[in-house]
């Protein structure tokens, strides 16, 4: 075997490695013998949430296992096929193996990538915020942008998104917008995209001058009934009012919004959904996973990419640079991750920009530490 794909062999080994000691391969048969034991119990039902969490747990160690299971078969078959193909002196069989080796080999790496996300809240659903910075209505504009972007990556993943709330530019884009992003790992993989977004291009506003905008996004998990956020009713203050907007399938114009905001840290939280009663369970969910996420930023300072990003939607704050003009780049300022596919970009294809944050994040480095080996 050529010393090239050895090495592939060898990565694709320790892939697995990592995946089955993220999953706990010792006790994972165990495990899932225990969670069909329990998914047979008649009174399971009887608390919707706490049996939907467990069908969740029990499908995501199913589909631990069974990736594994599929690596490990196919690394096993294809390096028998090499030997055989090296045995008769059968070129077009070895070419054929390698190559599969060389697509399981990225496969392998993207699942263990994928396992990284062990976090408490990975696992759950997300809201995202996008605010649009300094820059006006050419600011707005780029909100806008990167809302599209997002809700094209989450539809690319196979996630639902369902918009909270949505506040229009004076004359063009958004001047906010609260999405729910409801999918495996969703806030695992969109956790990374906190902090400040930077645009450069030529104005489509008829200025014809190149521009500079800035927008803050901000993720946070979706917080079950498993996690205890207690919220003091003196601390908080809820507002309905009457919703509007720009028009569209999204906008709705009842008197049913409602905002809540929360005293002591000064978090507000709105939702728009047409019922009352709906919109402050949903405004309630997102005040207790802002709070969630404050108390990880305190727990977790040092190497929390989401903290460090912290600050206003300006100068010196962005984590991601995207130039349209005078040449195409995005740049990831973290992890100097880049692509000259800009439409690529704005079309949702993110993974490799928050793969890229997610493994530098488990190899406990801080922003400022990678930034200091560049």
């Amino acid at each position: 075997m050529r010393a090239e794909t050895q090495a592939t062999v060898d990565a694709i080994e320790k892939s697995l490695h990592l995946l089955r000691q993220r999953m706990g391969a010792q006790t994972a048969q165990h495990r899932l013998e225990e969670f069909n034991a329990r998914v047979e119990d008649p009174t399971l039902w009887d608390d919707p949430a706490a049996a939907q969490k467990l069908m969740r747990d029990r499908q995501k160690l199913v589909d631990q296992m069974e990736t594994a299971e599929t690596i490990q078969q196919e690394l096993t078959d294809n390096v028998e096929l090499i030997e055989l193909g090296e045995m008769e002196d059968d070129a077009e069989v070895v070419r054929d193996a390698e190559q599969a080796l060389a697509k399981l080999a990225e496969r392998a790496a993207q699942k263990e990538l994928e396992a990284l996300l062990n976090g408490e809240t990975d696992g759950n659903d997300a809201f995202l915020e996008i605010k649009a910075g300094a820059g006006g209505t050419e600011a707005c504009d780029w909100a806008q942008m990167l809302a599209r972007m997002y809700v094209r990556w989450a539809e690319k993943r196979g996630f639902s998104v369902e918009l909270q709330e949505e506040s229009p530019g004076a004359e063009a884009g958004i001047k906010s917008a609260t999405y729910q992003i409801k999918g495996e790992n969703a806030y695992g993989w969109l956790k990374s995209e906190s902090g400040t977004h930077r645009l450069v291009r030529i104005s489509p506003f008829g200025k014809g001058t190149r521009e500079t905008s800035f927008a803050a996004v901000g993720a946070y998990p979706v917080i079950d009934d498993n996690i205890e956020i207690e919220i003091n009713p003196a601390d908080i203050r809820i507002d309905t009012y009457r919703s509007s907007g720009a028009g569209g399938q999204h906008v709705n114009t009842t008197d049913s919004a409602v905002r809540i905001t929360h005293h002591p840290t000064g978090i507000v939280v709105t939702s728009s959904e047409k019922s009352q009663h709906q919109n402050r369970d949903i405004a309630m969910k997102a005040l207790k996973s802002r709070l969630y996420q404050l108390e990880l930023d305190r727990r977790n300072a040092e190497v929390n990419a989401l903290h460090e990003a912290k600050g206003d939607a300006g100068w010196g704050n962005q984590i991601r640079s995207y130039v349209l003009q005078p040449y195409q780049m995005v740049k990831d300022l973290r992890t100097n991750h880049e692509t000259s596919d800009t439409q690529g970009v704005l079309d949702g294809d993110l993974d490799g920009f928050m793969a890229s944050t997610l493994a530098m994040d488990a190899s406990g480095k801080s922003r400022a530490q990678a930034a200091a080996e560049d």
